[in-house]
């Protein structure tokens, strides 16, 4: 019987070159399956780059328009698949516009206002209750916009924006705002025309301006108190557009400024300082608040008194019995002021029951600094016969006195006094009821305010008992101090209408 060899490497070689071939065409497949993405997304990018560089050129050509050099220009880009719009009438002006109002803190509306005034339309019941006293600029804005896919580049207000899938959006070219810290400039560009083209082709966008800008701010025919150098002690700018976050980013870079956003209503809120109110102040309020009070300075206050009037005669004063009390964030310095009984000639401490001056901070739980009148510090009272022989009567409060004299009186020992932190300020001291124990009423002053100013604004209440012995309406307060950072002095605004047109 004869025995059968079987060659089996042919076989295996087509087995081999079938494995490789599928594998091959399996790696291409799996190639091409995850780098296709990849490869159109980055045409898409290459794309909107491309719409992005012609956009920049758009806003160069149309602040030529807006600002007068040229009243008409022309640029032309290409679609690339993507779609041009101009939106600028009256319905894409509700979502494209900005609202500029004037604080005035000495206003009756102004607390209530301020502590709600972080969404769009928050003034809307004080413009119409308070139209003597209310003072603000709405006007529209509108936009030319590009879109491809989940992508959208657009004009608005002066300036370029890019929008992101995510919802992010990123400045590409700054807005017509512009801020050194002591004038603003802001010319408000206005978008007029209603068209849209889609597709691959070429686009020419012309831009036509009359050349004239409206003057919206210097402008007292509008408003008396649209003048320069600023009256507002503050200035609130709205501006609502799909592209809010870019405009509070880009408002956070100017000098001195600070942005919040409401979400919901598609809002920037960005908010100046403007030049605090200082010098005397009659008749006195029964509140009034200190800006940008420069907390780095170790004596930022120049002049903090009050002058305290009554027609009767010193008697009053110890009926009377005033509260000093400043307040910012967490932190609160209280200051008593009384006559001192049976005193020859009548005199004023800083004196209350248990306490002269009282600081606390609700973040320091439990603790608190207690300041009492040094004897023989005092404030000196002035009597004198007023007309039809009645009495009248007056002091000085300086609240910065280097010769009136307190000695701290807690059982806790201080923790304000240095080292600086959130809840401390130079000078760096160990104050005990033994150690460091006196010091000038200036030097308590100037410390605890300038802690309170690490919070902010601070805000001063003059209140005395039900009685009502000492005048508001004849006494006052005087106050001077370094401002620290930008003060808005001087404003610019105008509005630039454009019409924009495709073709």
């Amino acid at each position: 019987m004869k025995k059968m060899w079987k060659n089996n490497m042919a076989v295996s070689s087509v087995v081999g070159i079938t494995i490789i071939l599928t594998i091959t065409l399996l790696s291409i497949g799996l190639m091409i399956l995850y780098t296709a993405p990849i490869i159109s997304e980055t045409q898409d990018m290459a794309k909107t780059q491309k719409i992005e560089q012609a956009f920049t050129v758009l806003d160069s050509r149309t602040s030529k328009a807006s600002l007068g050099e040229s009243p008409l220009q022309t640029t032309s880009l290409t679609l690339m698949g993507g779609n041009i719009e101009v939106n600028g009438n009256n319905e894409s002006y509700n979502n494209s516009k900005m609202m500029i109002i004037f604080l005035h803190s000495d206003s009756s509306w102004y607390d209530s206002f301020y502590q709600n005034h972080n969404y769009w339309n928050a003034w809307e019941s004080y413009e119409s209750n308070y139209l003597n006293d209310f003072t603000g600029i709405e006007t529209s804005m509108g936009s030319v916009r590009y879109y491809l896919d989940d992508r959208e580049i657009a004009y608005e207000g002066g300036g370029v924006w890019s929008k992101y899938p995510g919802g992010g959006t990123i400045m590409t070219s700054p807005p017509e705002f512009h801020y050194n810290g002591e004038t603003m400039t802001l010319p408000i560009v206005k978008v007029r025309g209603n068209d849209s083209i889609s597709g691959s082709s070429d686009v020419n966008i012309e831009i036509k301006s009359s050349n004239i800008p409206a003057i919206l701010y210097p402008n007292t025919t509008t408003n008396a108190n649209f003048t320069n150098p600023i009256r507002a002690n503050q200035l609130l700018i709205y501006i609502k557009s799909d592209f809010y976050e870019g405009w509070a980013t880009y408002a956070e870079t100017l000098t001195s400024t600070t942005a919040t956003l409401d979400h919901e209503n598609k809002t920037a809120i960005i908010e100046m300082n403007a030049e605090p109110k200082m010098g005397t102040f009659s008749p006195l309020p029964e509140y009034f608040d200190i800006y940008s009070l420069n907390h780095t300075n170790p004596t930022p206050l120049d002049n903090f008194s009050l002058y305290l009037y009554t027609s009767g005669d010193s008697s009053q004063f110890v009926a009377s019995g005033m509260t000093i009390t400043a307040t910012a964030g967490t932190k609160t310095l209280t200051y008593e002021i009384r006559q001192k009984p049976g005193s020859n000639p009548p005199i004023i401490l800083l004196k209350s029951s248990s306490y002269g001056i009282k600081y606390t901070d609700s973040s320091v739980e439990g603790l608190n600094e207690i300041w009492e009148t040094n004897p023989g510090s005092s404030f000196p009272i002035n009597e004198s016969g007023g007309q039809g022989g009645s009495a009248e009567t007056n002091t000085t409060i300086d609240l910065l006195s280097d010769t009136f004299l307190m000695y701290y009186d807690s059982s806790d020992n201080d923790f304000s006094w240095g080292p600086v932190g959130s809840n401390s300020t130079t000078p760096d001291l160990m104050i005990t009821d033994s150690t460091n124990s006196t010091q000038s009423l200036n030097n308590i002053t100037q410390h605890y305010m300038r802690l309170l100013a690490q919070e902010g604004k601070i805000t001063v209440h003059v209140e005395q008992d039900p009685s009502n012995k000492i005048e508001y309406d004849m006494s006052s307060y005087t106050l001077d101090y370094d401002a620290e950072g930008a003060i808005l002095t001087y404003l610019h605004i105008t509005n630039n209408e454009l019409d924009v047109t495709l073709s």
